[in-house]
């Protein structure tokens, strides 16, 4: 969306998701984030290989953004579901996917929907716990959301927040056993999580294209005037990779000052669900890195998905213990 709506809108969510309004949400979710992931990691227990993507990311921001918007726990079961047939689709490629791959995307965007309406329509004057029913009870400044723009939010966190945090976890568990000497430090130094994941978010960021930006005017780059009305495909990744702007940029590097990257966009659309990303992978990464036992990569490189705009492994198995 472009302003005012766009602002009205976003306002209207942040007033609920964050900073200044909500300043604990983040921070309240630490023990549901910190228990979900150890679940997680608790079955892999006598297993000597793991596939991090399909055994651990993949379940995991589906089952925390559940819990931030209020849905049932008898209703994750489904949202996972229909979550993992929505993403199974978007690669779909008619020359080599069954149809059935497609069908199944397109009926979960449908129940998805349905389900979620159903929620935020339960929720009125009953608001509870979780992000739907405060969307759905609050008559702030800017009025209240409709319900079908809360339908919407919820499901941009669903779908747009899973594949790129999953993308975020997978990249980083590849970026830290290529680097088992910063491996070893994060094992050493829980604190440097912190800085690590936000030179992830610059050297293997989950998203590394947005092709959907359109110039407003005539703007002149490099001598080269892109006329008002154009396509602009922002090359994110290739920015935070800039040599003007960062020192010996294709090294990973933790420790990394001024680490002002582009791996969650900029301006006014800065992704909405940054902050919970961030905690997500840095608690991931801490507990994967301080519970495996000598992790190693079963295939370097690892199988990609084809999305140029989204880059992340489809697998990562890794072996642990003697193997």
């Amino acid at each position: 969306m472009d302003p005012p709506e766009h602002d009205r809108l976003r306002r209207m969510a942040m007033r609920h998701f964050g900073p200044p309004h909500t300043p604990g949400l983040v921070t309240g979710m630490e023990s549901d984030l910190t228990a979900t992931v150890g679940s997680l990691i608790d079955d892999f227990t006598g297993k000597e290989r793991i596939d991090i993507v399909d055994d651990f990311a993949f379940p995991l921001p589906v089952t925390v953004t559940c819990h931030l918007l209020g849905v049932p726990r008898e209703d994750e079961p489904r949202f996972h579901r229909w979550v993992n047939d929505i993403m199974n689709s978007v690669d779909y490629n008619p020359e080599t996917d069954p149809k059935e791959k497609l069908d199944k995307g397109v009926q979960a965007r449908k129940d998805l929907r349905q389900r979620l309406g159903e929620l935020v329509e339960q929720r009125h004057g009953r608001p509870g716990d979780g992000l739907l029913g405060r969307l759905a009870n609050d008559d702030g400044p800017d009025g209240r959301m409709a319900d079908a723009d809360i339908v919407a939010t919820a499901r941009l966190l669903l779908v747009a927040g899973h594949e790129t945090t999953v993308n975020l976890i997978t990249n980083g568990m590849l970026t830290l056993l290529r680097h088992p000497q910063v491996l070893q430090r994060l094992r050493d130094e829980p604190d440097l999580v912190v800085p690590l994941v936000e030179e992830l978010l610059r050297y293997e960021p989950p998203v590394h294209i947005i092709p959907w930006r359109v110039a407003y005017s005539d703007v002149t780059v490099a001598d080269t005037v892109i006329p008002q009305g154009s396509q602009i495909m922002l090359m994110l990744a290739s920015g935070s990779r800039d040599p003007k702007r960062f020192h010996d940029p294709d090294r990973f590097d933790p420790d990394r000052r001024d680490n002002q990257h582009l791996g969650f966009g900029s301006g006014i659309h800065l992704c909405f669900g940054g902050p919970l990303a961030r905690r997500e992978t840095q608690i991931a990464l801490t507990e994967l890195v301080r519970r495996l036992d000598r992790p190693r990569l079963v295939a370097d490189p690892p199988p990609y998905r084809r999305s140029p705009v989204l880059r992340g492994p489809i697998h990562l198995d890794i072996e642990q213990g003697d193997g």
